[in-house]
């Protein structure tokens, strides 16, 4: 083989194709217009405002990778994209971190209500709000949309790390979760944690139901039963945005704790029902009547309840007939159930035999109608 033939072996004289992504040597950069000697294949244009940005960092005698979008153009020149090219080596770099799970930087460059969007290897992807770690979740009371977003904006600019979660070049569709970037380190967190340990934390969020907390990464949710043995209308009487949170670890599940901070202190029901017992006379005062009885209040820890059934010996249709709200009255205990804070009360004479008529009832029940006998009767034959 001579000279000649090695050299033109070695060119590339198959026809362009669109999609192919080829090498070219920049020719001359004019106002709307990219030069590219392709050799063998040869000359390309660049045009419109790809050409004009990227003529701003770029000189002759520079190679450049660029996609056919149309192998012959109108004046017979091939057109291409450099955009594109760079999309399509992007997607082999993300389906190589996709298959090795690899952790990386992202910075994300806008928010929407619904997470962060983001650019990589020029694919354009999204971090939904749901794929946030514990630190950076947006724990809004209400799940109030504008302010969600006002906290997700304060991610722009911030590097985040992340790891592929959902990939599919043909619909253009690229997912990523911080979350899952840090499950490894979560998990190996959570491993050193056991039941009933106490840990600190930092509230990230206060809703309704309760109070979620930061703890080294892990998320923790103190619910609103867990937060004090008071009764708890509102959370945020309580705890706030940012506040240090000490608490007892009560269940862990998966990545996720479940704390306690009421019980990291003396049960103060528990220590005032201590001394009750069954048959022990209280004096209370009506809070609340309900149709099936009426609730009690023994001391400002303990509020009681007397069942419809333990209001009288006698059968009672409404408990308002014999209770009024702000009353006083001696009471019977006749159970008590520390763990769950319920202690029993009676109002009935426990000597009192039960009697028939309906307390609250005003309807009498008439007397049976006995039916009288025959005149002409005759006694029975002996």
């Amino acid at each position: 083989m001579n000279v000649m033939e090695t050299l033109l072996e070695s060119l590339d004289f198959s026809p362009l194709k669109k999609d192919d992504v080829v090498e070219g040597v920049v020719m001359r950069a004019e106002k709307r217009d990219l030069w590219l000697d392709l050799g063998a294949q040869g000359t390309a244009l660049v045009v419109g405002k790809e050409a004009e940005a990227a003529a701003k960092n770029i000189k002759p005698g520079d190679t450049l990778s660029a996609s056919v979008i149309d192998p012959e153009g109108p004046e017979g020149y091939a057109i291409l994209s450099l955009r594109k090219a760079v999309r399509e080596k992007g997607w082999e770099v993300l389906e190589q971190r996709f298959a090795a799970k690899e952790v990386f930087g992202i910075v994300p460059f806008d928010a929407n209500k619904g997470g962060m969007l983001i650019e990589i290897e020029g694919v354009r992807g999204f971090l939904p709000v749901s794929q946030l770690s514990a630190e950076n979740y947006p724990r809004v009371t209400g799940a109030d949309k504008d302010e969600i977003l006002h906290r997700l904006n304060q991610l722009i600019g911030q590097t985040l790390m992340v790891r592929i979660l959902d990939l599919d070049k043909a619909q253009n569709k690229l997912i990523v979760s911080e979350k899952e970037a840090q499950r490894e380190l979560t998990e190996d967190k959570i491993s050193s944690l056991h039941v009933g340990e106490t840990v600190t934390g930092v509230a990230t969020g206060v809703v309704d139901f309760g109070v979620f907390v930061n703890v080294n990464g892990i998320e923790g949710l103190v619910h609103i039963s867990e937060i004090a043995w008071d009764r708890v209308d509102n959370p945020s009487k309580f705890v706030k945005v940012g506040q240090e949170i000490t608490a007892k670890i009560i269940a862990i599940d998966s990545d996720k704790l479940s704390l306690s901070m009421k019980q990291l202190s003396d049960d103060p029901w528990a220590e005032e029902a201590k001394s009750y017992k069954p048959g022990l006379e209280l004096e209370g005062t009506v809070t609340r009547i309900t149709p099936f009885g009426a609730f009690v209040q023994i001391t400002p820890v303990i509020e009681a309840l007397v069942h419809i059934s333990e209001l009288s010996s006698e059968h009672v249709v409404d408990p308002n007939s014999l209770l009024k709200v702000g009353e006083k009255k001696k009471f019977r205990v006749i159970a008590i159930d520390a763990e769950q804070h319920k202690l029993s009360l009676s109002l009935k004479d426990p000597n009192e035999t039960a009697k028939t008529k309906d307390v609250g009832d005003k309807k009498e029940e008439k007397p049976a109608k006995v039916s009288k006998a025959k005149s002409d009767s005759k006694p029975a034959k002996e």
